[in-house]
């Protein structure tokens, strides 16, 4: 016969290993997940992929500068919306799989245009299938972060963001290197690529439906305070400074089409791993800078985003561009400012808001972003009627501006 103080620590313990199953499980889960999406996000990047894909097909350049407001804006401006209504699920994890089932139909979409359109239909029909491309990925955006603190411990949760980031890496790597290798030939290679994203998306979605993920409480109240807008000038002021850095995003498009580049695979390819080198190599540089002045960050990547567009121009006015490699390398450079921009705007926003307030700033950021880049990327659209030359050169200057604006941010980091 038992002994109840025995009976009691085995059922406490088994609870505990219970908690553990579960929480590994939930880590596989969320580690393939998430590694399938950001893969398929590399497979069918907006900057690169679909930019050369929109060429290909002999879409207008405007429509392909509009490529990346869409999706980013998109991505972002949305959420706002959606954030209340994923609140008030109890299981939070179906707006995620809404999201990334959406994304995988929309990238299903873009196989569609591709082979049975071009022209301007092509570029019309691109923008509409990655509107809603980005519209899901706002549903995923908006629900993870929470989804992930509910059924991962929070020593798990950098393996898991991680993992899924090199695997991403490590797949956009060999994508480029088979793209490079001339093995691979016309548009096909990368209709496959794309449906294979939508695959993955597909899986992804099946995936995350198994998480053990507990019910969640009613929340009252979801609405965002627009206070800090109205308030704090510094704020406003990082919010210029950032809109005008998003042409580090809303650029590399044009460097596609600048040397007749999109007419060969091993032109993407090149491209390819020169931004996936970029964001390799600067990542972890730029990130221990920024901790050091974040606001410093911004200033020397608006200088260089503006100095390597300048490069990139010059390159096109006396037909370098043309020469193997040039725009790769020149693209590398300037894709290195922009993993700058990405580091030190978050460092900067987590460091300037108030510890109970980084939720109502995080939102107002992301919606004023979400409107800036389609200011910019129509900006962009209405200077590439004369050519990507004039839609570079445009970008060169906002950078410039957007750089110097960010030495009158105020200092935030400490030590």
């Amino acid at each position: 016969m038992s002994h109840p103080v025995t009976e009691a620590y085995e059922e406490i313990t088994g609870a505990e290993e219970d908690v553990r199953d579960r929480e590994a499980r939930n880590g596989l889960r969320h580690m393939v997940s998430l590694s399938m999406t950001k893969v398929a996000d590399g497979l069918i990047d907006p900057k690169l992929v679909l930019s050369w894909l929109a060429g290909a097909l002999g879409a207008p350049a405007a429509l392909t500068g509009l490529l990346v407001p869409i999706r980013e804006a998109g991505a972002l401006l949305p959420q706002i919306a959606l954030a209340g209504w994923v609140q008030s699920l109890s299981h939070r994890k179906w707006a995620w799989i809404i999201g990334s089932a959406g994304q995988g139909i929309a990238a299903l979409a873009i196989v569609f245009i591709a082979l049975t359109m071009e022209g301007l239909a092509a570029g019309i029909a691109l923008c509409g299938a990655l509107a809603v491309l980005a519209l899901s990925r706002a549903a995923c955006s908006v629900s993870y972060k929470d989804i992930l603190g509910k059924t991962v411990p929070k020593t798990r949760r950098g393996a898991v963001t991680g993992v899924a980031g090199s695997v991403a890496s490590v797949a956009v790597l060999v994508f480029a290197g088979l793209l490079l290798s001339g093995l691979l030939r016309d548009v096909t290679p990368v209709i496959i690529a794309i449906a294979l994203a939508a695959v993955l998306w597909g899986t992804a979605a099946l995936l995350f439906s198994r998480l053990e993920e507990s019910a969640s409480d009613e929340t009252e109240d979801t609405s965002v305070d627009f206070t800090p807008l109205k308030e704090d000038k510094q704020f406003r002021l990082f919010i210029a400074v950032r809109g005008l850095l998003t042409v580090t995003a809303l650029a590399p498009p044009y460097f596609v089409l600048l040397g007749g580049g999109q007419s060969a695979l091993e032109g993407l390819g090149a491209l390819l791993l020169a931004s996936a080198a970029a964001a390799f190599a600067g990542s972890y540089v730029w990130g221990r800078l920024s901790d050091r002045s974040s606001r410093k960050v911004l200033f020397l990547s608006g200088m260089l985003a503006a100095g390597f567009a300048t490069l990139a121009v010059l390159s096109e006015l006396t037909g370098w561009a043309t020469t193997a490699w040039v725009i790769p390398i020149i693209l590398f450079f300037f894709m290195l400012s922009y993993q700058g921009v990405r580091s030190a705007r978050s460092v900067y926003l987590v460091d300037m808001s108030p510890e109970d307030a980084r939720s109502s700033y995080a939102a107002l950021a992301n919606t004023a972003i979400g409107v800036l880049l389609l200011i910019t990327g129509a900006f962009g659209g209405l200077l590439a009627l004369a050519g990507p030359v004039a839609s570079l050169t445009g970008f060169a200057a906002l950078s410039l501006i957007g750089g110097i604006l960010a030495l009158r941010l105020d200092e935030v980091e400490k030590g």
